[in-house]
């Protein structure tokens, strides 16, 4: 599929804000047919794996069963990577390493070593006034996996 970079752009702005919006108890999906991206919890999920009636959910839920009833039917969907295969962890450990000034790699670098890493590390990106280089750093990182998973799948070749 030969796509424009304008249009490029936005499908991985799309899947770069479902990786985003996944948790522990969720997944993102991309629609292979829309180019949309839905996220769907694990609670929906088994609803639709049960086959519960939809009637006993909210009325704003039923719309992500029934999404989860075909993403668990049809091959129309792709699940986008996963917490999992993102690995925010080496991201920043990556990033604490690009840090031109050494000393101040080095006090990130130690930050994100033990219990409380993630909370250390976001504290000190606000400390050291290095948040917007942080965030840049991070969607770069996670252009690049998302781009790895559209050529992996087919989207972009």
């Amino acid at each position: 599929m030969r796509m424009d970079n304008f249009k490029l752009d936005a499908i991985l702005d799309k899947i770069i804000e479902g990786m985003d919006m996944q948790t522990d108890e969720s997944r993102s999906f991309f629609n292979k047919k829309t180019g949309e991206i839905v996220t769907i919890t694990d609670e929906e999920f088994r609803a639709a794996e049960n086959d519960e009636p939809i009637e006993k959910f909210p009325e704003w839920q039923r719309e992500f069963i029934k999404i989860a009833q075909e993403i668990l039917e049809t091959d129309d969907y792709i699940a986008l990577p996963s917490n999992y295969d993102i690995d925010e962890y080496s991201i920043m450990e990556e990033f604490c390493l690009s840090i031109e000034d050494d000393e101040l790699s080095d006090i990130m670098y130690s930050s994100i070593k033990g219990r409380g890493a993630f909370r250390r590390f976001k504290d000190n990106i606000h400390r050291y006034n290095i948040a917007e280089d942080w965030y840049n750093y991070r969607y770069e990182a996670l252009r690049q996996i998302a781009i790895e998973w559209c050529r992996e799948n087919g989207i972009l070749k």
